[in-house]
């Protein structure tokens, strides 16, 4: 059984736990590992949102600069500014918003600059794949927005990631900063009901490393906190569907990564990340079904 939160999005409030709830992924991205460029035009992207919303998403995240291995990202020379970020995602939230007002619209980005701006543009949460780690300013811009906010746990920035040492307990590591992040957000002024932890499959670890997460998700509840999980057509799941030497290609991972969602829902995530809503969203009523 999973804990029940009410996660605060300032002008209203979301009920999690007594379903799982599903955000559809909105990539304005001309290199994400797996859909970039066909979104990239704003009437292609909000049109994208549109369908993903009518599939039966709970929330369109919104991004405009990938993270994929290897990326060059962070507060200074990032391979993609804000300005050119905010000129990808803006005309996107705005045109989801005017197309479906009630719509809920997540931005996808560790920019301060950004998340400002796409909540004044009616963006109600700010996803930040960092969880604060790479700009000094968002934990102050956070606490001065009124939104939803996700802290995702990642261990270094991508182009470092290959280089990482290997850890021998990484759902201990996790667990233990995420707390050490939500902590230092509630401290900054990011108030508590606002906030929802994701773990970060595949953001800073080894394809080994993601198995543990997997099966033991159910620890991240002592954190007390709502929780995210994304872990849709990742490398990881390639692998672990790898045939005769040669992981499964991106296209290949769809029903790995449905498998593995179904499998978080039931251990305790409140939110599933996913490209593909409306095989998530049915597979989803049958797991809270089995679990209620």
């Amino acid at each position: 059984m999973r804990p029940v939160f009410t996660w605060n999005l300032g002008s209203r409030a979301l009920e999690l736990g007594k379903r799982t709830l599903v955000m559809g992924i909105v990539n304005v991205t001309p290199d994400s590992f797996s859909d970039g460029g066909e979104h990239l035009a704003p009437d292609a992207a909000v049109a994208h949102a549109l369908k993903l919303l009518d599939e039966g998403a709970d929330v369109v995240d919104i991004g405009g600069e990938s993270t994929r291995p290897g990326a060059r990202v962070g507060a200074e020379n990032p391979a993609v500014s804000a300005e050119v970020e905010l000129q990808r995602v803006l005309p996107v939230i705005t045109g989801v918003k005017k197309a479906r007002p009630s719509a809920i619209v997540s931005i996808d980005t560790y920019k301060s600059t950004v998340a400002r701006d796409a909540v004044e543009a009616g963006a109600e949460i700010v996803n930040d794949v960092s969880g604060l780690q790479w700009d000094p300013a968002m934990k102050a811009t956070l606490a001065g927005l009124t939104c939803g906010v996700v802290l995702m746990h990642t261990r270094g920035r991508p182009d470092e990631w290959r280089s990482l040492p290997t850890v021998l307990d990484m759902v201990m590591l996790t667990n233990r900063e995420l707390r050490q992040r939500s902590d230092a957000a509630v401290a900054g002024g990011v108030k508590r009901d606002r906030i929802v932890l994701d773990p970060g499959f595949g953001f800073g670890k080894r394809f080994e490393e993601n198995y543990p997460l997997l099966r033991r998700f159910s620890e991240f509840q002592e954190l007390r906190f709502p929780l995210l999980a994304g872990v849709s057509k990742k490398s990881f799941v390639g692998r672990a569907l790898a045939q005769n030497g040669k992981d499964a290609t991106v296209a290949g991972r769809q029903f790995g990564s449905l498998g593995a969602e179904v499998a978080l829902a039931m251990k305790g995530a409140h939110i599933i990340r996913t490209h593909d809503v409306r095989m998530c969203v049915e597979a989803l009523r049958l797991a809270d079904l089995a679990a209620s």
